[in-house]
């Protein structure tokens, strides 16, 4: 190589070798002090994309499985509120069949209907319950409420009777009732009926006899036909919110009762059947058969979807709502819709209709409007229950759905880390490799300068 001063070429090389270890060693610098292989878009630029949207998804999926969380708080409210209703509501049967006893005078019935009127007014507080302002069971947060198409009037009141014979029709005559397993009811001609309905928190009761030729529809005839009166003798048993049909759980027919017009304003909470023999004694097993008709169909008023939306997926729309029913006194068929009692309006009545417990709250103030405040209860109570299982379901859903959340967010986060993330080990040796190259090029280049001063000697 000839001896020249104005360009020192191995010095230049060697130059360039030193920049490319020390860029090497920044690279690798960087990668040790944040552990991570990829710190801008020139190191992958794919592979960071990737990882910046799988970013994405574990923030958002943090953020559903909090949702799920919140929600599971609010159900949670709910779903105390329901339970001291249905606390309460076994109270209030337990003092209905306290009333029924004879035991007790007028004035004790009174005393009774007190405590009673105490405890409906709790279960409107109940209905009240917030979780961050917002009312939960009082209605405002229910489910999309049509009822029958196409008027769309919100559901009715329906009770069906699954313990008659399978092919009872209203056109038997009682003393021919059949049960569910083929024997006889034993009704007797020479019986006496008495129907007790409650509506609007007022009771009602009629009553034939004796009994003679009378048919079943004749029984159902005594409810006040502007009140409710036979629905059907199959195994339909009524309309829900969403306008689709409702059958038995075996799909066998079953005679039911259904009010006359929809909505809370028009339900009827409880329909009581009572056999006696000619001499006033209760025919117990008998009304074990004809009482049996069970509400099949709350009464509610027509409502757009008012559910509570719980966002728990990382899209648009991917949710779970939750709808409350209305679980004021009212709705559940304690108490009048407007607060008052009996307005002795007796148009339309069937003959021989009485008022035994004047409202506006349900009456135990007789023997009778007790009886029948019994069958109002336990109406209550399925509705209150149905609730609380609808919320525990709900519950259970958001558990399920916070476990995958869980689940999702750590292996989205385990790919991301392998795109990302260092291997530390594998960094620290690249790192000391390109520390030793770069000490050994600085090294090389002062070897480098030092031959141009050489050139030194040939001019002396």
């Amino acid at each position: 190589m000839a001896m020249v001063v104005k360009n020192n070429m191995p010095a230049v090389n060697t130059l360039n070798t030193l920049n490319k270890n020390e860029s090497a060693l920044s690279k690798s610098l960087q990668k040790v002090s944040s552990g991570m292989k990829i710190n801008s878009a020139g190191d992958d630029a794919s592979g960071m994309a990737i990882s910046e949207r799988m970013r994405v998804q574990v923030r958002a999926l943090d953020q559903d499985d909090t949702n799920t969380k919140n929600g599971s708080a609010l159900l949670r409210t709910a779903e105390g509120a329901v339970q001291s209703t249905i606390d309460i509501l076994r109270t209030l049967k337990e003092k209905a069949i306290n009333a029924a006893n004879d035991t007790n005078t007028d004035e004790d019935r009174a005393v009774i209907q007190k405590e009673i009127d105490r405890l409906i007014d709790q279960i409107d507080d109940n209905a009240l319950t917030t979780y961050n302002g917002k009312y939960l069971i009082d209605g405002s947060k229910n489910g999309i409420v049509e009822g029958d198409r196409p008027n769309r009037k919100g559901t009715y009141s329906t009770f069906a009777n699954m313990s008659l014979a399978k092919d009872t029709d209203p056109t038997d005559g009682l003393t021919e009732l059949k049960r569910r397993d083929g024997n006889d009811v034993g009704i007797h001609s020479s019986d006496t009926i008495t129907v007790s309905w409650v509506r609007n928190g007022v009771t009602y009761t009629n009553s034939f006899s004796p009994i003679g030729t009378s048919s079943l529809n004749d029984a159902m005839g005594l409810i006040t036909n502007g009140h409710a009166s036979y629905y059907r003798k199959d195994a339909q048993i009524g309309i829900d919110e969403y306008g689709r049909k409702i059958y038995t759980p075996d799909n066998q027919p079953a005679i039911s009762i259904r009010a006359r017009n929809a909505g809370v304003e028009n339900q009827i909470s409880g329909i009581t059947f009572r056999v006696t023999d000619s001499e006033g004694r209760m025919r117990n097993e008998v009304n074990a058969v004809l009482d049996d008709f069970r509400e099949t169909v709350r009464a509610q008023n027509p409502s757009p979807d008012n559910s509570i939306v719980l966002q728990t997926g990382t899209m648009a729309n991917q949710a779970t709502k939750v709808g409350f029913t209305d679980m004021r006194s009212v709705a559940l068929g304690l108490q009048s819709a407007n607060g008052m009692g009996w307005n002795r309006d007796t148009t339309g009545w069937q003959p021989g209709t009485q008022v035994v417990g004047l409202g506006p709250k349900v009456q135990v103030t007789t023997r009778e409007a007790a009886n029948a405040a019994i069958n109002v209860f336990e109406n209550a109570l399925i509705k209150a229950t149905d609730q609380m299982v609808a919320i525990g379901a709900a519950q259970n859903r958001l558990g399920y759905t916070s476990s995958n959340l869980v689940t999702a967010s750590e292996n989205v986060q385990d790919s991301e880390s392998v795109i990302r993330d260092s291997d530390m080990a594998k960094e620290m040796t690249a790192y000391t490799k390109n520390n030793v190259l770069t000490q050994s090029a600085q090294a090389m280049l002062a070897q480098a300068n030092q031959n141009s001063s050489a050139v030194l000697s040939l001019l002396q």
